[in-house]
């Protein structure tokens, strides 16, 4: 590693750069041409984030429940409150909505006011039969439907909850998909090409005001918002990058070239994508961007190398060859340390994040490889600045900045320290309020029409995300035994309590409404039956598995009967809150279900959301521990001095803990896309930080290490080029702010304020602290020759 660093590694690679300018360009040809035909193979992800690794105990759970009852997202609903849903014409329009879902392929069933079907008793032989409730043959009349709907309100509140709302305003259709097509691209071609332009079709002819929702229906138009906001992401990053690299040097040409490398990094990002076989999840949608906006300042610091040396001799060839010598060794650094925030997110064990880790630092560092080649190629083909592109390093446009800067450092270093210090106070008494947030539906799109529809059916349903709860009573048929049932209705009364979450639906609604069908339809009547009653609760479990129609009601025992299954459905609520509904429920199920006769799990997508995130909050401080760790030693190493590790380390972790603290006044809780943050913002800063000692040990062996005469040239140069590439990438993350995502906006903030108290840190902080400890830390003896050549400094 150290012969990576070496001068002598950089000139002989500068030279053959150059010599094999023909030879480069074709494999960058080819190499771009092979990423392309990879963008084929991207996918996009038709699943929920699982932020837990794949051997955690919820997960095998979860698998364990799918296996014997299927999925728990396959459920759609079409819900409306219209007060004239019971007339013939609307009623009718309702009907071949349904009728016309019912007959897609990707269907499994579906279950509504058209066609509910109510048990009754027979006689000869003895039995329970569905029978429609409204005449499927006779046209009904309004009487007929008003007599219906209060049919249904006052004599069937097996159907209560599930397809009329507890406040008896809103019905719903539910509409039950095949398990196969839930976690595939089908279920896309479902919802995009068939249901929504249905629903736009009946909105219109209809003049009913509907609404659609159900976890296939809103993964799916979560999932093309992040499509969709791809490329607005990158056309922003584009644009923003572009307009800020002109702003410093004046020049098309320049321009061009910066964006021309920042595209094909981005082609290549894509292409890298589907060679890995990775799906394009409102993570990994971040990095494209992510390459233009890390990619500009390593345009920034060879464009402007280059330029310089232009300005100072004329010498093209002698330029170039510098150009990738100093720049390309100190750009290769500050890559590595930004590439190392990120990796550190493949030790989470979450896939999604492993994923977004190995992408970022690929990609950063593929970046870095395509800058330093296609830059300075392309000048080479192209004649010298002239005199009017060269005119902005004259400008010191900034002066003003950089004197204040090095007047506090130099007469208000006390200034400085006392409000660290007072930052760093407010920031912990800040951390504290942080909350952690693991909702699944938080960080959607909240002013799209499918979320506005989720909240609807959220407060006329009591909620949309489903609570699995499975029981193994370890003996086949265990589940009908009434002793078992009472079990599950106490839990179920449990249940209730908790005003977060819907009626539970299980095998006992089952059995009370068969009681009731047994006493001809009474609705006092629907209640578990008595031990003396419970003959006829076989035959109707028999029948009632074998009903045509009512699939949707019968997948609530496995075959065996030794498993059962009792949902819930969660309104949109935070992480400490279903933390709490666990504690209150999991010592309620122990006493109803005794551990060593049953065996209780409460599972269920929105459960692993929650677990998953506590599971990288827990593991944050072990990811962001060892970047500091990586990056310490690289530093380390770098200079040889372990000394500079804590000089260095504090002015980054300073605005770490600023952001934890905004986090915490703000109300921006913890949660996936949050905890990226800190890692990102950490990898990113620590750059300046090696600039301004690079060149702080130039100017010492230059200055006879006199101490004061090296940091006041060393802060006035290097501030020039930390203004710069902070202004490129706090206006580049804060493209991402433009997201309709929650958690994307509040990446995008969060990293772009912490990037700039990171260089108004090293710009205060760093020079001030080597001042003040000199004779400890900064000195000679500190500073041995380096394990690497130290470049110089480029503005």
């Amino acid at each position: 590693m150290q012969k990576l660093f070496s001068t002598g590694f950089w000139n002989t690679l500068a030279s053959s750069i150059l010599r094999n300018r023909i030879l480069i360009i074709v494999l960058l040809v080819v190499a771009t041409f092979l990423l392309a035909l990879q963008w084929k193979n991207m996918r996009f992800s038709y699943t929920e984030a699982n932020l837990l690794p794949d051997d955690a105990e919820i997960n095998q759970q979860f698998e364990t429940f799918t296996k014997r009852f299927g999925s728990d997202g396959n459920l759609m609903m079409i819900g409306t409150n219209d007060g004239n849903l019971f007339t013939p014409k609307h009623f009718q329009s309702w009907k071949k909505l349904a009728d016309t879902i019912a007959t897609f392929p990707e269907v499994k069933s579906v279950l509504g006011i058209h066609n509910l079907q109510k048990l009754v008793k027979k006689e000869n032989p003895k039995r329970f039969d569905f029978d429609f409730i409204l005449d499927q043959s006779k046209d009904l009349t309004e009487a007929d439907l008003k007599e219906y709907q209060q049919t249904l309100i006052k004599d069937l509140p097996f159907y209560k909850g599930l397809i009329i709302s507890p406040n008896n305003q809103t019905v719903q259709t539910a509409i039950y998909l095949h398990d196969s097509i839930v976690n595939s691209s089908l279920r896309k071609d479902f919802v995009v090409n068939k249901i929504i332009p249905l629903i736009d079709d009946f909105k219109a002819t209809s003049e009913m005001e509907i609404h659609v929702s159900g976890m296939p229906y809103i993964r799916t138009l979560n999932s093309e918002n992040i499509v969709g906001e791809i490329q607005w992401f990158v056309l922003a990053a584009l644009f923003v990058t572009s307009f800020i690299f002109f702003f410093f040097f004046r020049s098309f040409r320049a321009t061009l070239i910066a964006m021309f490398t920042v595209v094909v990094g981005v082609m290549w990002a894509f292409g890298f994508i589907g060679l890995l076989g990775f799906e394009i999840t409102v993570l990994t949608a971040v990095i494209p961007p992510l390459v233009i906006i890390i990619g500009i300042p390593n345009c920034i610091f060879l464009i402007n190398k280059y330029q310089q040396e232009i300005k100072k001799h004329g010498n093209q060839a002698k330029s170039l060859q510098r150009v990738i010598t100093k720049v390309g060794n100190a750009t290769l650094m500050t890559n590595l340390t930004t590439a190392s925030g990120f990796i550190t997110f493949v030790l989470t064990g979450s896939e999604l994040l492993m994923e977004f880790g190995i992408l970022a630092s690929i990609n950063i560092v593929t970046i870095f490889v395509l800058s330093l080649l296609i830059i300075p190629i392309i000048y080479s083909y192209m004649p010298p600045p002239r005199e009017k592109h060269l005119k902005h390093l004259g400008k010191q446009w900034i002066g003003g900045f950089v004197d204040w800067i090095v007047k506090m450092v130099r007469f208000r270093r006390v200034t400085i320290y006392f409000v660290t210090v007072a930052i760093l106070v407010l920031s912990v008494i800040g951390i504290y309020k942080i909350k952690v947030s693991g909702s699944i539906l938080e960080d959607m799109p909240q002013k799209a029409e499918f979320f506005q529809d989720l909240k609807f059916f959220e407060k006329e349903f009591e909620g949309v995300l489903p609570l699995e709860i499975m029981i193994d009573t370890k003996k086949k048929n265990g589940v009908v035994k009434l002793s078992t049932l009472k079990k599950m209705e106490r839990l179920e009364s449990e249940l209730n309590d908790i005003e977060e979450l819907s009626k539970p639906l299980s095998v006992v609604n089952l059995a009370k409404y068969s009681k009731q069908a047994y006493y001809n339809g009474k609705e006092k009547y629907y209640q578990l039956p008595t031990r003396g009653e419970r003959n006829f609760m076989m035959p109707y479990l028999k029948s009632l598995s074998e009903g045509e129609g009512q699939s949707s009601t019968t997948s609530y025992v496995d075959s065996t009967g030794q498993f059962a299954r009792m949902t819930v459905f969660m309104q949109d609520i935070g992480t400490d809150e279903i933390e709490k509904i666990e504690e209150r429920l999991l010592p309620e199920i122990d006493k109803i279900f005794p551990p060593d006769r049953y065996n209780v799990s409460l599972t269920g997508k929105a459960l692993i959301y929650q677990k998953g995130t506590y599971y990288l909050v827990n593991n944050l401080l072990l990811s962001l521990g060892l970047a500091i760790l990586l990056i310490a030693l690289f530093m380390a190493w770098m200079f040889r001095s372990f000394r500079m590790i804590l000089i260095s380390l504090l002015p980054n972790l300073l605005p770490l803990i600023m952001t934890a603290g905004m986090m915490g006044y703000i109300g921006i809780p913890i949660k996936p896309s949050t905890i990226l943050v800190f890692s990102i913002a950490f990898g990113i800063s620590v750059d300046d930080t090696i600039h301004f000692l690079a060149k702080y040990r130039q100017e010492l062996k230059a200055n006879n290490w006199k101490i004061r005469r090296s940091v006041y040239p060393t802060l006035r140069e290097t501030a020039v080029s930390m203004f710069y590439t902070s202004i490129v990438l706090f206006f580049g993350f804060s493209v991402f702010m433009i997201s309709s995502f929650g958690g994307t906006v509040a990446l995008g903030g969060l990293v772009s304020a912490a990037l700039l108290f990171a260089m108004l840190s090293n710009l205060l902080l760093l020079p001030s602290l080597l001042l003040s400890l000199e004779r400890n830390i900064a000195n000679k003896k500190t500073f041995r020759k380096p394990q690497m050549d130290i470049i110089d400094d480029d503005k």
